[in-house]
């Protein structure tokens, strides 16, 4: 299965206006202006229509992942071989497709219930990204196709997810590391998976046996220098948001970021100079530090 990249997230929300704010005057998305939908809210952050969704619902969590596919015989071939693998699918219906601005998309979900979107062609409305914050330029690669960022999921069914995403969606192992939040805690399992762009990760799946209703551990959105993270440190400040980790760099990714509360309780990961890897003859590896100075986490 040729999955390109992380296309979009949708996010439920108790109170969605929570989130205009933090997304626009905080991190410095701009609100989509291709979207006219009372119900919804969009973001943009490149030449996409939109990257994050936010729609009223009962809970404040990380709703659904959608992934790219970069042509339409790649997101069929996807289908059908989800089909052969015994994976319920659910075609997205053509209102649904209109208003994600998507040709063609399917749902399903990974063993830990998650939801899942695989999708192919979003327009590219190509607007100006006016940041309200002034951020400069995101990180995603040329017209977006290294997608908006990455994700962690913390689920239960830690062994049968990650089995699932390589084994069934294709997603190449890139790292693996036990984390331990704090001494008195135990170490929890991470694995590490890229998909075919040349992020590190897009998605990391963490060990956690009871996790929380957030559904996210955290989400992270890159920029092009470290200047725009002082910036949203200073935001951050200004706005009373929450911070989570201090400013670090981590070993396996080389990403310089912090780590920020979002209005639905998981953290927004928020950095700059991730490497970028090519895949041919790239072997998996192991770390056993996280970081190699600072994200001092918070308790």
């Amino acid at each position: 299965m040729k999955i390109k990249a992380l296309g979009y997230v949708c996010i439920e929300s108790t109170n969605p206006a929570d989130w205009t704010p933090f997304m626009s005057q905080v991190v410095g998305f701009m609100p989509a202006p291709a979207q006219d939908n009372k119900e919804n809210l969009y973001f943009k952050m490149d030449e996409y229509s939109w990257r994050v969704q936010v729609f009223k619902g009962d809970k404040n969590r990380f709703a659904v992942a959608g992934w790219e596919c970069a042509t339409k015989a790649d997101f069929h071939e996807a289908v059908a071989e989800l089909t052969a693998a015994g994976v319920a699918v659910e075609a997205l219906s053509t209102q649904q497709c209109d208003e994600k601005l998507i040709r063609e998309g399917v749902r399903f979900k990974d063993p830990g219930g998650n939801d899942l979107e695989i999708f192919y062609n979003m327009k590219l409305d190509y607007a100006r990204v006016n940041s309200p914050a002034n951020v400069k330029e995101f990180e995603t690669g040329y017209h977006g196709d290294m997608g908006l960022g990455h994700f962690v999921i913390p689920t239960a069914q830690f062994t049968e997810c990650h089995d699932f995403y390589v084994n069934t969606l294709g997603f190449g192992e890139t790292d693996y590391m036990e984390f331990q939040f704090a001494p008195e805690l135990p170490k929890q399992g991470l694995h590490f998976l890229h998909v075919n762009n040349p992020r590190h990760h897009s998605l990391a799946i963490f060990h956690d046996p009871n996790p929380a209703e957030a559904n996210c551990v955290h989400l992270m959105f890159e920029v092009k220098d470290i200047d725009e993270v002082g910036y949203f440190i200073d935001r951050c400040k200004q706005n009373d948001i929450k911070v989570v980790s201090s400013l670090g760099r981590h070993t396996n990714d080389l990403m310089m970021s912090v780590y920020v509360a979002s209005p639905a309780g998981f953290a927004i990961e928020f950095g700059t100079d991730g490497v970028q890897l090519e895949w041919d003859g790239y072997t998996p590896t192991e770390s056993s530090e996280p970081s190699l100075w600072g994200h001092d986490w918070q308790h």
